[in-house]
């Protein structure tokens, strides 16, 4: 008895390790479609809207899907916040607290990183400029996620329950 449940155990921690990694290879296409969805409304809001930066983010989380909200959140608080950051400090201590969290790549951490210069220090032209940069970046970024998804989901599903079955034909 006390073998099957060991047995049992260690096949739902194999399967459950499989399906975390294929979540993850899962989740970042949606990330990166919904952090370039995001831009382009903050590019909207800077450059047709022309309003300043702290209620532009604050508007983007609240249009924005759920777990970017957290980022351009993040951004506006710093910004607000009577420390008195400058608009790149206050990106980089949003990214800080929102990439841990996510299913980023340090590549696209990098491109994310690379805007943070251009937030609201130069004109709005400028701006644009980057935030179209960033998009695109962010969309072959996200080719290459969705190439790795379609082929790592199912591996990493199958290969987390076999290697659980694999260590319990191992065991007895």
């Amino acid at each position: 008895m006390l073998k099957i449940l060991g047995s049992v155990l260690i096949l739902l921690a194999g399967g459950g390790m499989g399906v975390t990694m294929a979540g993850y290879y899962a989740r970042r296409p949606q990330e990166l479609r919904s952090l370039q969805a995001a831009l382009k409304m903050l590019e909207t809001e800077i450059t047709y809207t022309a309003t300043p930066l702290p209620e532009a983010l604050g508007r983007v989380a609240e249009r924005a899907g759920p777990r970017v909200a957290l980022l351009f959140n993040r951004a506006r608080e710093e910004l607000m916040s009577p420390a008195g950051c400058t608009a790149r400090e206050a990106w980089e201590e949003a990214l800080k607290a929102f990439y841990p969290t996510s299913a980023l790549a340090p590549s696209d951490l990098a491109v994310l990183r690379q805007l943070g210069p251009a937030l609201g220090i130069s004109d709005m032209e400028d701006q644009s400029k980057h935030l179209r940069l960033a998009m695109e970046q962010l969309g072959r970024e996200m080719a290459q996620a969705e190439e790795k998804a379609s082929r790592y989901v199912k591996l990493w599903n199958y290969l987390g329950f076999l290697g659980g079955l694999a260590l319990i034909l191992m065991l007895y």
